[in-house]
């Protein structure tokens, strides 16, 4: 059984790459990221909005937290999300950073999200802002610590393809030790 986590900020390329080593591994793949956008739809709120009430309401957090360890404890799982890695970092086997500096995610999430750079630009420095309020008061975590991972890989100027390439050979070495 084996647990491989991926986590970074949004636009990072966390979901692509986390999708992709599933797939290669023959993994399930949970992400956190889809409850928060569900929980936001289901409520008829941007994520914006959400991550705001979420700062005021760590039920939120909590659920997805829940949710994300109950599938790691399953195994044979790729989980992604922001906060992952720490959530379930004593049962995951790998935890994996991706990153990349804010212009270059903000353009990724205006062109995923169908929105201008600039509504993409806004809702993500408040979104990026409330989450580390909100890790650092509800976890006592500081998601610019790094050194929890065992791979760290900034995909900015690396294609999904590229980035994955990267990673399977980390996961391939780390795996047969």
């Amino acid at each position: 059984m084996v647990v491989i986590v991926v986590s970074g900020p949004p636009g990072s390329g966390k979901t692509t790459q986390a999708k992709m080593i599933a797939e290669k591994l023959g993994l399930r793949y949970h992400s956190a990221g889809s409850i928060f956008r569900a929980i936001a739809k289901e409520r008829g709120m941007s994520l914006e909005e959400l991550s705001i009430l979420a700062a005021r309401d760590p039920s939120i957090d909590i659920e997805i937290d829940r949710k994300s360890y109950e599938e790691a404890i399953k195994g044979n799982v790729v989980l992604d999300g922001h906060l992952t890695a720490w959530i379930v970092k004593d049962v995951a086997d790998i935890k994996i950073l991706v990153t990349a500096p804010l212009k270059v995610r903000v353009k990724r999430i205006a062109l995923r999200d169908n929105k201008s750079v600039i509504e993409a630009l806004k809702e993500t420095i408040v979104r990026e802002y409330m989450q580390y309020k909100r890790f650092i008061e509800y976890y006592g975590i500081d998601p610019t610590d790094y050194r929890i991972f065992d791979i760290v890989v900034n995909t900015e100027n690396l294609g999904p393809n590229e980035t994955f390439r990267v990673i399977m050979e980390c996961i391939e070495k780390i795996l047969k030790h």
